[in-house]
């Protein structure tokens, strides 16, 4: 395994040889990552949490107890997995092939989650693969994922349904007419236009 200097890595916790923990991270009780995963700087990693081979983790994520990260799944920075989360990686799940047998890796191909910068995924949540969380989207605590969601977009239910837009601090946007939106936590202006969300300029005063 590969620790960089500064990585916090607890005693019950298992960095398979192969994996890569960035400088800062910390890995907490009874997680696993596993050979071939990559998990980026300034993480945290809960305790039981799951990180398969080849899932990618970029910096400053937040992953929570007992989130299962199944490859190839890539988290983007500044991403967010609540408590037991799931994120799938088999379209068609099955235990045995068509004639019996035990299936192998040889026998199904795995499919990833992405999420972009920025996004939330709320306790419990299932993600199922192959799906992506637009950017600084939030996706509700038991929520089942199974369509891409837009950048900037709440999500809810199962399956998931759009509901309203966030902004960057997750606050729900204020409407103010012919499309523009406001955020009144940080005073960020957005705009939406054929279906989509997107940033209109710098915070206004505060």
């Amino acid at each position: 395994m590969a620790v960089e200097d500064g990585a916090r890595v607890e005693t019950s916790a298992e960095v398979e040889d192969g994996a890569v923990v960035g400088r800062g991270t910390r890995v907490w009780h009874l997680a696993q990552v596993r050979s071939g995963a990559r998990v980026g700087r300034d993480c945290v990693v809960g305790r039981g949490v799951y990180v398969g081979p080849g899932a990618v983790v970029g910096d400053r994520c937040k992953i929570q107890n007992h989130a299962l990260v199944y490859e190839p799944a890539v988290l983007e920075d500044g991403v967010f997995v609540g408590p037991a989360v799931v994120l799938t990686n088999d379209a068609y799940p099955r235990a045995v092939t068509p004639d019996g047998r035990l299936k192998d890796a040889d026998d199904w191909t795995a499919v990833g989650v992405r999420l972009r910068e920025g996004a939330s995924i709320g306790a419990r949540a299932v993600c199922v693969a192959p799906v992506t969380v637009g950017r600084w989207a939030l996706v509700a605590a038991g929520a089942v994922v199974v369509d891409d969601v837009p950048d900037f977009a709440l999500v809810a239910g199962a399956p998931a349904r759009f509901r309203r837009w966030v902004g960057h601090a997750g606050v729900p946007l204020v409407p103010e007419g012919d499309g523009s939106f406001r955020c009144p936590a940080t005073g960020r202006g957005y705009t939406e236009s054929e279906g989509l969300l997107r940033e209109a300029g710098p915070p206004g005063p505060s």
